[in-house]
């Protein structure tokens, strides 16, 4: 038999992420302390067992509390330009800023 799992679809920086309680997660910078624990309330989805929640945009009486775990940066992605035969060169470097979050719970109000 088949255990299931509620989850939740939240919005964080223009992405979507599904998560589930005690799941790690790395999203966009988020410009709090580590060890924080916080609120998210973009919440789009919610399903348990029984139902499915659908937001218009968002999800009310629902949020999940998380907590910051790491800052850090990604690998370097290397963006090049480069026309042939016209002596034209050029290189840009990008580094995105990130967190690792940890889902604590999903709260129903």
């Amino acid at each position: 038999m088949q255990e299931f799992f509620m989850y939740a679809v939240i919005q964080n920086g223009g992405k979507q992420y599904k998560v589930l309680e005690g799941v790690k997660l790395r999203v966009d910078k988020i410009e709090l302390p580590v060890g924080k624990k916080f609120k998210i309330n973009k919440i789009l989805m919610f399903v348990n067992k029984n139902d499915t929640i659908v937001g218009f945009p968002y999800v009310s009486n629902i949020f999940i509390k998380a907590k910051i775990l790491f800052h850090g940066r990604d690998k370097k992605i290397k963006i090049i330009k480069f026309n042939r035969r016209k002596h034209y060169r050029k290189f840009r470097g990008h580094r995105q800023y990130f967190t690792d979050i940890k889902i604590l719970n999903i709260i129903l109000c």
